[in-house]
């Protein structure tokens, strides 16, 4: 394979349709005394998702079938839209360049990872962004929105943001924009029952995150 990744979305009305969220892994120890011991095994969540829920034709049928023949099954990752998360605010509202804090200027620097925080007072926890859609980041900098192409450029395949010049020391960098997941299908198999599909049973098509 030429790439491991393709750049690609898994088909739209399927993953609208499907089901999955974010997974962690937490090691417990319960001591004598009754009290826990806690370790989180994994410094950033994973999602998981299950695509079947979506599949409502033979022709979406069809569609996942080729998807995943062309990725290899398990082989090549792809992009997934999360219905539930898949802006840098709430789903429902367009992003704003002042959605998300990024990074803080130093006169240095000019690269800045896109990143959403999920969380405020008690431990924040900040998701990196690699795969943005193209087009739809915006960027200020000290609240003041900057012009994509002159004063920036963002690479939808790594969600890495260049300033053609280094915000100064101190500036606040945010920005807004739509993102997809980076994912794989997490099996090498696709057992379909045409009888039972018919009959109403729905296929599993499990897809896991991936670090691209």
């Amino acid at each position: 394979m030429a790439s491991d990744f393709h750049e690609v979305r898994f088909p739209l009305d399927v993953s609208l349709g499907s089901r999955g969220g974010p997974v962690r892994r937490t090691d417990i120890v319960t001591l004598a005394s009754g009290r826990e011991h806690r370790n989180s095994r994994w410094a950033n969540s994973r999602r998981r998702y299950d695509a079947g829920l979506g599949v409502r034709s033979i022709d979406a049928l069809h569609a996942v079938i080729a998807f995943f023949e062309e990725r290899r099954g398990r082989l090549i990752g792809f992009r997934f839209r999360d219905r539930t998360d898949w802006r840098s605010g709430p789903p429902s509202k367009e992003p704003t360049p002042l959605d998300q804090r990024i990074g803080t200027g130093d006169g240095a620097t000019v690269t800045f990872q896109l990143v959403k925080t999920y969380g405020s007072s008690f431990s924040p926890y900040q998701r990196p962004i690699a795969k943005p859609v193209g087009g739809s980041v915006r960027v200020a900098v000290n609240g003041v929105e900057q012009l994509v192409g002159s004063a920036f450029n963002s690479d939808p395949t790594t969600g890495l943001v260049t300033f053609t010049s280094a915000p100064a020391a101190g500036a606040v960098i945010t920005a807004g924009f739509n993102f997809d997941v980076p994912v794989r299908f997490d099996t090498d198999e696709l057992e379909i029952d045409l009888s039972a599909f018919e009959a109403g049973a729905i296929p599993q098509i499990p897809l896991i995150e991936i670090v691209p």
